[in-house]
């Protein structure tokens, strides 16, 4: 009973020292094992997340935003401003001003797009197709750690099910896709 006591007096602590969604989860009236997600995903987050990267080669200092709207951008595949925009939940205005950022670093071009000029096509460049590929937004090292804090048997079950998680997250994120093109086709 005191064991009990101890992790949900640890448990409570993280809640008001990381600001999860744990107060809401109550009002939202999730389901349990959306709630489950919803708990645990934000731990793994802020114990294993870089805050912030540094461009080896340049010495520039790129934010978590900044690497995941790179972490959107193809080299080769372009990405219009405004779809990339309405991915990450934000105006193309905000966006313009983030990319805008990336391009002065040469992290990023921004063309017209030759067929609607109204449109900016977005490409990844070389530097920064580096710093995507030298960098994620988790930590290697925090992420090993926590992984050590597991048994061997919890560590494959574990990693099982984050292999799982990841396979139906795609396939979410695809049929979402697909929905989106399907009404954008209707509605014109």
């Amino acid at each position: 009973m005191n064991r009990w006591r101890s992790q949900r007096n640890k448990l409570q602590s993280f809640v008001l020292t990381t600001l999860t969604i744990w107060p809401y989860l109550g009002i939202m009236q999730l389901q349990p094992d959306v709630a489950a997600v919803f708990r645990d995903y934000p731990r793994i987050y802020f114990a294993c997340h870089r805050r912030h990267v540094r461009d080896a080669k340049s010495g520039v200092h790129v934010s978590a935003h900044q690497v995941s709207i790179l972490d959107h951008l193809d080299s080769d595949a372009p990405t219009m401003l405004s779809d990339l925009a309405d991915h990450m939940g934000v105006t193309p205005a905000t966006m313009s001003i983030a990319v805008g950022r990336l391009v002065q670093h040469g992290y990023v071009t921004r063309i017209l797009d030759p067929v609607d000029r109204r449109k900016v096509q977005l490409r990844l460049t070389d530097a920064g197709a580096r710093i995507c590929a030298a960098n994620s937004v988790l930590e290697p090292s925090l992420v090993s750690d926590m992984l050590d804090q597991l048994s061997a048997a919890d560590r494959r079950a574990a990693l099982r099910g984050l292999a799982l998680l990841g396979r139906a997250a795609l396939a979410a994120q695809q049929t979402r896709s697909r929905s989106v093109r399907r009404s954008r086709r209707t509605a014109s």
